[in-house]
């Protein structure tokens, strides 16, 4: 009987051991799974939050279009007024020097008088002080004379230099209105060539002495400016080829350069600013756009 057991003893001590190697063979795969789902949703996440993908020598971000301040100018004017008459519409072209708005007020109307009464003045007390002069030189006046008229004019010569200047911060030159007159409206001018934005105003408002009336931003020189972070410094250089696209422009690739790396990351999102020339301007592009850009680094030789 022994002779008979023992053989099937042996085999289900195999049996066990086998199907307890299984086990253990299942528990190990089962494991390493977990670690490398774990692994992969870990690399996942992070460049997700830093919007970079994991290939070699090329980095994802995220911006919009944008235009160098000196192609962009908010229109305000160092003297209030009414709004006597405006066409503005946003989208509207516009030239240099080309009219926007009327403004009614009095104080405009003063400052222009003050400086033709300073002007008329100051023709005299240069006059009076030159003949004081010559009088002096011959000693026929005396010294006191002299100086009073030397003091009125310098004083009058200043007072219209100051009402000049107050009328050119408006846009006026003082010389037209010798030979034109007094202006009854303030007229307010495109100070470049562009597009009007953010319309402000109407007939009848009332524009208080600084307030913006509109901006004129010009699309000639529009530039990128993308979130990078402090994890993909290495991997950008002034000079580097920026490929993007743009939101509503469908899969089409333009093409840019970088000139410019933010040198200062923010505490929170651990973020900064990098800017990019666009290598070829188009008619579509608007300031504000959606932007997905790709940064071909050029390994250095």
């Amino acid at each position: 009987m022994k002779k008979i057991f023992i053989p099937l003893i042996v085999l289900a001590v195999a049996g066990c051991k086998d199907a307890k190697n299984n086990s253990v063979a299942e528990a190990v795969t089962s494991a390493d799974t977990v670690v490398v789902v774990e692994q992969i949703e870990e690399t996942e996440e992070a460049d997700a939050y830093s919007s970079a993908t994991s290939k070699p020598n090329e980095v994802l971000f995220n911006g919009t279009l944008v235009v160098p301040p000196e192609y962009q100018a908010t229109v305000t004017m160092v003297m209030g007024g009414t709004v006597k008459n405006s066409k503005l519409l946003s989208g509207m072209a516009v030239k240099k020097g080309q009219l926007l708005v009327t403004l009614e007020n009095p104080d405009f109307i003063d400052l222009q008088q003050n400086y033709l009464d300073s002007h008329a003045q100051l023709e005299y007390l240069e006059a009076e002080y030159n003949r004081q002069l010559a009088l002096s030189k011959e000693q026929a006046a005396s010294q006191k004379k002299l100086q009073q008229a030397k003091a009125e004019y310098l004083s009058m010569k200043s007072r219209e230099q100051a009402t000049a200047a107050q009328l050119q911060l408006l846009g006026v030159q003082p010389s037209i209105l010798l030979t034109g007159g007094i202006r009854p409206y303030l007229e307010v001018l495109s100070p470049i060539d562009g597009y009007v934005g953010n319309v402000r105003i109407n007939a009848g408002k009332h524009i208080a002495a600084g307030e913006a009336l509109c901006d004129v931003i010009n699309k000639d020189r529009t530039m990128l400016r993308l979130v990078a972070y402090e994890k993909d410094l290495s991997n950008i250089h002034n000079g580097d080829t920026v490929e993007f696209t743009v939101n509503g422009i469908g899969a089409q690739v333009f093409r840019a350069t970088l000139i410019s790396v933010g040198q200062q990351v923010d505490e929170a999102s651990r973020s900064l600013e990098i800017y990019a020339r666009v290598d070829a301007q188009e008619e579509l592009f608007r300031p504000g756009m959606y932007v997905t850009a790709r940064v071909l680094h050029q390994e250095k030789k």
